[in-house]
């Protein structure tokens, strides 16, 4: 371990101190482990339909034929679409599909793309 002592990552009071393995802060009483990664509790973590993680800009396909509601357009099997963003609900991606703009998806329809 370094001679530096991080910040704590809840509340970022610099007089974290160490014990033993655990980095502890004296001011609101978080315990962590400076060599695992900080995961952010709050994160959205999606996969597509076969568990791949995703991630925003990852490039997706579709693995099923899929009707646009309001409109009599199919959007068909192998359609390409970008990841702009994630968001909380039902359709949880929002992302640009080749030739027909902005929509939001399921991420159970979507694979991506190696």
């Amino acid at each position: 371990m370094s001679d530096v002592i991080p910040p704590c990552p809840k509340c970022e009071s610099p007089y974290a101190y160490s014990d033993g393995t655990l980095l502890i802060c004296p001011e609101c009483a978080n315990e962590w482990n400076p060599n695992e990664e900080v995961v952010d509790p709050d994160a959205i973590i999606l996969k597509d339909a076969v568990g791949n993680l995703l991630a925003e800009g990852d490039k997706v396909t579709l693995i099923k034929d899929l009707k646009v509601k309001g409109s009599s357009l199919v959007l068909k099997v192998g359609t390409k679409a970008v990841i702009n963003r994630f968001s909380t609900g039902d359709h949880d991606i929002d992302c640009k599909v080749d030739g027909n703009g902005q929509m939001m998806l399921k991420s159970q329809f979507v694979k991506k793309q190696s």
